[in-house]
């Protein structure tokens, strides 16, 4: 008996045949004809592998992996490391002083002072540990019932941080659905939102899944919560936390260099990909960073939506306003709460589209001549589009253009829909761009368009509403947009290559940047050439 590989299989595995190697026949294919010229018709043959032949070669097509994600600049080396603990140590120190301080202006009792305490978690991609040397650190700040958000974390911590040489770049965003402080501690960026507990005093390692310390807090609070319970619930629910790092680390990679990551642009947010990434680790325990790859592209690829994707270990999804959307995935901390997800029509299309080139690069894994690098090769835009629409954003201060940029990426959702309505075929392409040929400090996007059978597009009436959209709500710096329709043909060559790093345009007209401005906060369309699965 000997395994081959039959990738019309739905299991993926290898599978056991007869060899008929053993049976003394040179080929079970061969057949012999008298009447043939050439004696012998070839009928196509599944080739068999010995089992330790499939492990080899997943070993080592693992290993690649690894070194790819090492030279791409993906695992942080260890002074990285150190530097950022650094950073969570100092802040943690740096909220116990406050917290003291906080405690003695509210007047307590000096038994209360001397066991008032706060402290610091860490969630986002580094608390989920697959983070980089570019990576900006998630923290949330806990503090007892006693600590305001408006006053005391605002305004009181918000000195005592703007006061120390390490802090730069200091601000409030309180306008946020979850607000927070938003600084760089050390040159490294930090989100710090914060979460008041019903407690006087919170441990340092607060398990925060605990109901005990979730009684009574405010909605505020809980929102500003739910990033570390998911994160503490997806690491308590994985078989083997390193490997879903690994995996994690790769998926987040194919997902940026694929252009379907930016949950504002209605892709993927870093917590949907942690989901999808232990729903594959929880149901293969015990199989290979390659053969995980694999299999995450062809269950996803393959996947019924608009069914909800949970982990297990969680309760079954409840009804809830999410589970209407295109692609829901619940939070594993709570059956009530799925992450918040900004997918249509087009960008569904896009993800099917790029789990489906996943699932087709992924099947070649035991081929000799297979390579990593063609499943994370950037997405072509200028390849699959003839027209783009351009989105110009600027003021006339660039200290300024930091939160307008923030403002308009959180209100990009209404743009997705007003797109929608009028039979628009996008693809949001995440990238930032700087036009030079711009006098003012600007940003610009270019998102990829294909027009519905009419071939017009009534940009004043989508500006216009989208114009409308942004000044609701807005109390800060309000800035320049412009929206406009350009041909492929008109856009920089650098934009076929649009990767994780900058790539600087030689002619100097414009230049990609990547800033880290984040939010304050089916219809008939024609579908691109190259979407697959049918759709």
């Amino acid at each position: 008996m000997a395994y081959v590989i039959d990738h019309n299989n739905p299991s993926g595995r290898p599978l056991l045949v007869p060899n008929f190697a053993s049976l003394n026949l040179i080929n079970p294919n061969f057949v012999h004809n008298p009447h043939h010229r050439y004696q012998q018709v070839l009928v196509p043959v599944q080739f068999a592998l010995n089992p330790a032949v499939v492990a080899q070669i997943e070993l080592e097509r693992s290993i690649s992996l690894q070194q790819f994600m090492n030279d791409e600049g993906l695992v942080p080396s260890r002074e990285e490391e150190q530097r950022r603990y650094d950073v969570i140590r100092k802040l943690k120190e740096i909220v116990i002083k406050w917290i003291k301080r906080v405690a003695k202006l509210h007047r307590l009792p000096q038994n209360h002072i001397r066991v008032a305490s706060a402290t610091i978690l860490t969630y986002g991609s580094y608390g989920l540990g697959v983070h980089n040397a570019e990576s900006d650190i998630d923290a949330l700040c806990l503090g007892p019932w006693f600590a305001s958000l408006t006053e005391d974390f605002f305004i009181v911590l918000h000195d005592i941080l703007a006061k120390r040489v390490e802090v730069s770049d200091i601000q409030c965003v309180k306008d946020a659905k979850v607000p927070l402080m938003r600084f760089k501690f050390e040159g490294i960026s930090v989100d710090l939102p914060y979460a008041q507990l019903q407690v006087t005093t919170v441990p340092e390692n607060v398990d925060i899944l605990n109901p005990f310390f979730l009684n009574g807090i405010d909605e505020t609070s809980w929102k500003s919560l739910s990033g570390v319970r998911a994160n503490n619930s997806i690491l308590q629910l994985v078989p083997n936390v390193k490997i879903f790092q690994q995996l994690l680390r790769c998926i987040k990679l194919w997902a940026k260099r694929r252009g379907v990551y930016g949950n504002l642009f209605g892709f993927f947010g870093g917590v949907h990909l942690a989901v999808l990434t232990a729903f594959i680790c929880q149901r293969n325990p015990n199989v290979s960073l390659a053969g995980l790859v694999s299999i995450f592209f062809k269950t996803f690829a393959l996947w019924p939506w608009p069914a909800p994707v949970f982990l297990q270990g969680t309760m079954k999804p409840h009804a809830h306003p999410e589970t209407r959307s295109l692609m829901p995935i619940q939070l594993p901390s709570s059956p009530h709460e799925y992450c918040h997800s900004n997918v249509t029509p087009s960008t569904f299309m896009k993800i099917r589209t790029e789990f489906g080139r996943g699932y087709r690069q992924t099947q070649d894994l035991l081929k000799s001549q297979f390579e990593w690098r063609n499943l994370f090769e950037p997405y072509p835009y200028s390849k699959f589009y003839q027209q783009f629409l351009k989105i110009c954003l600027s003021t006339s201060n660039e200290d300024e253009l930091g939160d307008w940029i923030g403002w308009v990426k959180s209100r990009f959702r209404g743009l997705l829909v007003k797109l929608e309505e009028v039979h628009v075929f996008y693809d949001p392409n995440p990238t930032e761009y700087f036009d030079t040929t711009i006098q003012d400090p600007n940003v610009v996007f270019y998102w990829g368009l294909v027009l519905g059978r009419n071939k017009f597009l009534n940009l004043d009436s989508i500006q216009k509403g989208f114009r409308k959209n942004l000044g609701t709500g807005h109390k800060g710096v309000t800035g320049n947009i412009i929206l406009s329709v350009v041909q492929s043909s008109q856009l920089p060559k650098n934009m076929q290559h649009v990767g994780t790093q900058p790539i600087f345009s030689s002619s100097g007209q414009v230049i990609p940047t990547y800033s880290n401005h984040v939010s304050h906060d089916f219809v008939e369309y024609s579908a691109p050439e190259h979407s697959v699965l049918g759709l």
